[in-house]
């Protein structure tokens, strides 16, 4: 029994009542012009029901009417944050205008549905709320306050019993209805195979992005802090004056330019555009080699070609893969003698970073930490590809992208 009042208590199934009624609108003033409704017969309400039919299909070749159910099924046939029945499901309607004959097609049959099940929903509301009425009516000994929809005799309590009937029966009645259109405006007006693709595409990016934001973190903090934790160690070992002044310096320096990464993250994480250019690209390489120097590094440099005319996605890449490269050798190999080699070709760019193999670098790179495979993935998005590994008794990391 408490299951068949607890629709009484939904939001929902109310809206979904007035959206039924609403479905009415259009045969009923068109019943209002021909044939009337003064006192319409059997034939006239089967004529009332099919007269504005082909007005209805016309309206649904438009395609923004598709945008506008849409909306009104969402809002009107499915539990929002008010309602009391709580809902994590999508409802799974589109809001989009029509793109093509099947949605066209799809909305003039929902549309359909929508008229004739609210000219349905409308009469037995009618119907039953003058029976409501009449009870009321008999019940207080006028028994021709309504038009009944069984006939009864007047002047009995009885009937006060008998009122909330009615009304019941229509409530039921309206929630049944109400669940099986919210099913079909799923069907009818659910995204097409279109606009399932676009979806789709649309959060293969959001996670290609957040991927992008975890590797801007990981190299760029942890390129800071390692550069940081190197410096204070050889700073209190060294109890020298001048090389203590030096690693406060690179570590202020170092710690400036990851904060700035951090901001551009963190306004990317906000929807905020950051335009790519501001993020540096390989032509800034010699910061990176100078910090890694100031840690105790030994850094053998060698740059062939020019790196100011690389394309943008390959140069800022590549920038963070030599930053990530240079953080795995002084994290694990600590300051030990490093040779980075770049070379720019006419369709190639190539970079190799190698470093002496000591037992805290093997066991690191055997493990195929993170800042590895992030390198890999760079590589992988940029149609190169990125090796690293042993070569006799050093660590070689070798990238090879295109720069078509």
């Amino acid at each position: 029994m408490l299951s068949l009042l607890l629709p009484l208590t939904h939001a929902v199934t109310y809206t979904r009542w007035l959206h039924l009624l609403m479905g009415a609108i259009v045969p009923l003033a068109c019943a209002m012009v021909f044939p009337g409704l003064g006192s319409p017969s059997p034939g006239d309400w089967a004529l009332i029901a099919v007269l504005p039919l082909p007005l209805v299909l016309a309206v649904a070749m438009i395609p923004s009417v598709r945008r506008a159910e849409g909306l009104q099924a969402r809002l009107m046939l499915f539990p929002g944050p008010h309602a009391r029945v709580k809902s994590d499901e999508q409802p799974g309607v589109s809001a989009a205008p029509s793109a093509s004959w099947s949605d066209r097609a799809r909305t003039g049959a929902w549309l359909l549905l929508r008229v004739e099940t609210g000219l349905a929903v409308a009469l037995g509301t009618e119907r039953l709320m003058a029976l409501a009425l009449s009870l009321a009516g008999a019940a207080a000994g006028e028994p021709g306050v309504a038009d009944p929809l069984v006939p009864h005799a007047g002047g009995s309590w009885v009937y006060v019993l008998l009122i909330p009937m009615p009304l019941l029966v229509l409530v039921a009645a309206s929630a049944g209805a109400g669940a099986l259109m919210a099913r079909a405006a799923r069907r009818l007006l659910g995204p097409s195979v279109k606009e399932r693709l676009s979806e789709l595409e649309e959060r293969t990016e959001q996670l290609l992005e957040r991927n992008r934001i975890a590797r801007e973190l990981h190299d760029s903090l942890g390129h800071a802090l390692t550069l940081a934790v190197v410096q204070a160690g050889a700073a209190r070992t060294a109890a020298d004056p001048r090389f203590t002044d030096r690693a406060l310096e690179a570590i202020e320096e170092t710690g400036r330019a990851a904060l700035d990464d951090l901001e551009g993250v963190l306004l990317a994480l906000r929807e905020r555009q950051r335009p790519a250019g501001t993020r540096p690209g390989l032509g800034e390489a010699g910061s990176l080699l100078d910090s890694a120097r100031s840690s105790g590094a030994h850094i053998d440099a060698e740059v062939s070609g020019s790196l100011e005319h690389l394309p943008g996605p390959v140069s800022r890449e590549a920038y963070r893969m030599l930053q990530e490269a240079l953080t795995n050798v002084l994290r694990h190999a600590g300051p030990v003698q490093v040779r980075v080699r770049i070379v720019v070709e006419r369709a190639r760019l190539r970079l190799e970073v190698r470093n002496p193999l000591t037992a805290a670098a093997s066991a690191a790179g055997s493990g195929g930490g993170s800042g590895l495979r992030g390198i890999r993935e760079r590589a992988t998005l940029l149609g190169g590809e990125a090796r690293a590994g042993r070569d006799g008794n050093q660590w070689l990391l070798r990238v090879d992208l295109p720069l078509g």
